[in-house]
């Protein structure tokens, strides 16, 4: 029997030294780190009281419209502060109390989260006047009056009146009547054109992943059915939409109308550098009764926490990117409910990711129990194997993959049966990697030198980009890299090389993907990469548990002797493989004779 060529003592010990050689690294750019925030602190105090002398300046966005003619309205409460605009009777500034934003100067997440602000978001309503002159309500000036959780803004176009009434309420909520009096001695229109024009701010430190998951969201028949756009454009115009919004990583801004909007359509624009992200314009008609406006509209200015939409009842947690059907029911069922139930312990989110992981792999123990027996009855077998390719080297390759099947089924070895544990996998991955850039309660919490799980940890920062991998390198993607190669090593040691010309080399594809993978992780979620390098830690003491203390390969030898002295029937896979070889065979047969004769 083949000496088994896993990994040994001397490995062990070699796997907890590296595995203490990264914490130690760990922990010294830790200390590192606090340094340089304290550092930064005091710089950024200086920049603050130098910005505090500075004088602000006014943006005119009508040339129609001096500045000293804007005036500005407020209203707030502990979850939004607003501002609103005379100029367009607009919503001109959101802030969310409860949240900050990442600030590039300081690398902190420390300054104020404004989803709105400095003219990025700009709305009205259009319609033309009986001599065909297009007006907009975004270029009138309207005279503004506040009174307790409310503000009214009132406009007069040429004896028309048009008011527009915001109440703030609670839960993110900005309530917005629009009322008209005299609008239909001006105009014959029976609808409005609702257009708002959106810049979308950056507000998190992953650039790259936060402007992948803003788009358009929007829902439809009677609330029921949601739908989402990330494309150049977007095109409803045979549905009518409840509410249509703009979703960021993090955070929303969703204009519900309750009559809803008719024949819409958008367009989106990414940017490349600076502080926004995307360009976004929706246009979209509201009915008119007897040519006056009157409709109620609700702003949501609002965080992508699951519980929170889900109280509103109007399909919001659609909003939030879970994932489509079983990937989406495994984090709303699963992953969620257990990191907050773990959280609860009162750990930090590090340490809870960490339990969530060793709950994860207990489950699927059994499955890489399966896995590894597999693997152990393949080495055992492996003799066998080296017979047949030796036997039939210069042989018809489909009698060689007979035979090879042959050994196979006279052991007992389904080899269909180690392809289950990848195909697990595979849907818990996308589920993870829904999980952690977007699930809001990691947002900001930090674990050692990371400072948000959400993004990436740039600690080791290059004076220069690398393609496809950035201007950094994430200690936690190279940690976890580490232990995938640590992992591949140990599992590719029954990996058969190619045995015709042409055919890719198994183990080198294999040692390549780790690779492959620290592009990837480098500027994913820095607590997707700690889940990964726990998880993948954890694979190896399960390997060597299983090896060293559970499977027994003489017993397993012993089984497989046994297998072969049973009456084997054949299933319906091997049947069918048998059959498709066989069918093969004549073909070839055929074609050889064919040739012959001609010849």
């Amino acid at each position: 029997m083949q000496q088994n060529n896993g990994i040994d003592k001397k490995q062990m010990i070699s796997f907890a030294v590296l595995c203490l050689v990264l914490f130690g690294f760990m922990f010294y750019f830790q200390n590192k780190q606090a340094k340089e925030e304290e550092l930064k602190a005091q710089q950024q105090k200086t920049e603050q009281a130098k910005t505090a002398v500075k004088p602000t300046q006014a943006t005119n966005i009508n040339p129609n419209v001096t500045p000293n003619a804007i005036q500005t309205a407020s209203l707030g409460n502990n979850e939004l502060k607003l501002e609103f605009s005379s100029l367009g009777g607009q919503v001109s500034r959101v802030e969310l109390v409860k949240y900050k934003a990442y600030n590039h100067k300081t690398d902190n997440a420390d300054q104020p989260l404004y989803l709105i602000n400095k003219n990025n978001s700009n709305y009205g309503f259009q319609f033309k006047d009986k001599t065909g002159k297009v007006i907009n309500t975004k270029d009138l000036v309207f005279a503004p009056t506040v009174n307790g959780n409310a503000v009214t803004l009132t406009a007069d176009y040429n004896g028309a009146v048009i008011q527009f009434i915001y109440t703030l309420l609670p839960k993110y909520t900005l309530d917005f009547k629009v009322r008209t009096q005299g609008l239909s001695k001006i105009t014959a229109d029976n609808k409005a054109d609702f257009i708002w024009d959106y810049n979308v701010r950056n507000l998190e430190k992953g650039r790259a992943q936060e402007q992948s998951h803003t788009e358009f969201a929007y829902a439809f028949n009677n609330y029921k059915d949601y739908d989402y756009d990330g494309r150049t454009t977007m095109n409803e115009e045979k549905e009518t939409l409840n509410w249509i919004g703009v979703k960021q990583q993090f955070f929303t801004s969703v204009i519900e109308a309750k009559n809803g909007f008719t024949q819409s359509k958008g367009n989106q624009e990414s940017v490349e550098e600076g502080e926004f992200l995307k360009k976004l314009n929706y246009e979209g008609f509201v009915q008119m009764t007897g040519s006056e406006l009157n409709q109620d509209f609700t702003w949501y200015f609002m965080p992508l926490d699951l519980p929170l939409l889900k109280s509103y009842d109007k399909n919001f947690d659609e909003i939030l990117p879970l994932g489509w059907s079983f990937i989406g029911w495994m984090n709303r069922g699963f992953f969620i409910p257990m990191y907050n139930f773990i959280a609860s312990w009162g750990l930090t989110a590090g340490w809870a990711i960490f339990l969530l992981t060793i709950i994860v792999k207990l489950i699927l123990s059994p499955i890489m129990y399966k896995q590894h027996k597999l693997s152990a009855m393949m080495k055992v077998i492996r003799p066998e194997i080296d017979e047949v390719n030796a036997k039939f080297k210069d042989a018809d390759p489909m009698k060689k993959q007979q035979a090879t099947m042959e050994v196979y089924r006279k052991a007992g070895v389904n080899q269909m049966a180690g392809c289950l544990p990848a195909l697990v996998q595979i849907p818990i991955f996308y589920a993870l990697f829904r999980f952690f850039p977007n699930f809001i309660d990691l947002r900001g919490q930090g674990f050692w030198f990371a400072k948000d799980l959400t993004a990436y940890d740039d600690l080791i920062r290059l004076p220069f980009k690398i393609p496809f991998l950035g201007d950094h390198l994430s200690i936690f993607a190279l940690a976890c890299t580490v232990v995938i190669l640590i992992y591949t090593v140990m599992t590719s040691g029954n990996m058969q090389q190619p045995q015709q010309e042409g055919m890719p080399n198994m183990k080198v594809l294999m040692y390549i993907f780790p690779i492959t993978f620290l592009f990837f992780l480098n500027t994913s979620a820095s607590g997707l990469s700690w889940y990964y390098f726990v998880s993948n830690a954890i694979n190896i003491l399960i390997i060597l548990v299983i090896k060293y203390w559970i499977l027994d390969e003489k017993k397993i030898h012993a089984q497989i002797q046994a297998n072969k002295e049973k009456p084997k029937s054949e299933g319906k896979f091997q049947k069918r493989m048998r059959e498709m070889m066989e069918k093969a065979q004549e073909q070839q047969k055929v074609q050889e004779q064919a040739r012959g004769k001609k010849k």
